[in-house]
């Protein structure tokens, strides 16, 4: 017989999400990092982003997760000083190497994993951003706990949306391998409820869909997991590729072939 849970509050939304992540492997940050200092450009995301952040000239602000430095370049440009933290020391330098080469000195970066920030190591900040970084970690709520107690004025996630990863998911089904499935975003939102935490929930409107240079290039942008594919694996998705992608205009492309993000965001 099911139990019956008499008041919704009471599921254990964190232990969903935990459940959902245990078979998950984690990347290799250091070994990804210069392909995303390569790849990243300016696209319709960090429009959509940035129209939602609320930020001043003289905030601090936390960038968890900053990677190669995509958002915290930008933000550094608006805001007083961010503190940019992550778990590989390559994505930091390329965030320092950027940081140099276009004079911006108000960037302070911090190597540690997102599942071990704590309040006690940052202190106060006005405004924590966590820009699609918070898919993977299985603490969740102690992260959220910490996150929230180093915010002053706003906290500002994005998550993946339900059609994230659509061609690559395709792809998985196709050959039969276990797709790399990320809990989805009434998860996180429950579990901010039952912490006490109202959040706003928002769905990016992107329009861009991605367009790669050639069959190598869509299949090294990052999105596929190439280091957990067999050879022959590797080989069927070159041709789905091949089946899937259009060419036009010197680029290959599939309209569907686009980010799906949901921002959550509250006021402390």
């Amino acid at each position: 017989m099911k139990q019956c849970i008499e008041n919704p509050n009471d599921v254990d939304w964190e232990s969903f999400w935990a459940e959902k992540l245990k078979d998950k492997v984690n990347k290799d940050w250091d070994k990804a990092a210069p392909g995303f200092f390569k790849r990243t450009r300016k696209d319709d995301y960090q429009d959509a982003l940035f129209d939602k952040l609320i930020l001043n000239e003289n905030d601090t602000v936390l960038d968890v997760g900053c990677g190669e430095g995509s958002v915290t370049i930008p933000i550094a440009k608006r805001v007083k000083k961010v503190i940019g933290i992550d778990s590989s020391p390559k994505m930091l330098e390329y965030l320092e190497k950027r940081a140099s080469e276009q004079n911006i000195d108000n960037i302070e970066t911090f190597l540690k994993p997102i599942e071990e920030i704590s309040y006690d190591d940052i202190g106060d900040v006005d405004v924590v951003v966590c820009s699609r970084s918070l898919n993977g970690i299985v603490p969740i709520r102690k992260v959220l706990t910490e996150l929230n107690n180093i915010a002053g004025k706003y906290v500002f996630i994005t998550i993946f949306g339900p059609e994230n990863k659509k061609i690559e998911k395709d792809f998985d089904i196709e050959i039969g391998r276990k797709t790399e499935d990320f809990p989805d975003y009434n998860y996180f939102f429950n579990i901010l409820f039952n912490m006490g935490i109202y959040a706003n929930i928002e769905r990016f409107d992107l329009k861009n869909y991605r367009e790669y240079d050639s069959i190598a290039d869509a299949m090294d942008n990052g999105k596929f997991r190439l280091d957990l594919y067999s050879d022959e694996e590797k080989k069927l998705l070159e041709k789905y590729l091949e089946r899937i992608l259009s060419f036009e205009n010197g680029k290959y492309f599939n309209v569907n072939d686009k980010a799906d993000w949901i921002m959550i965001w509250w006021k402390k």
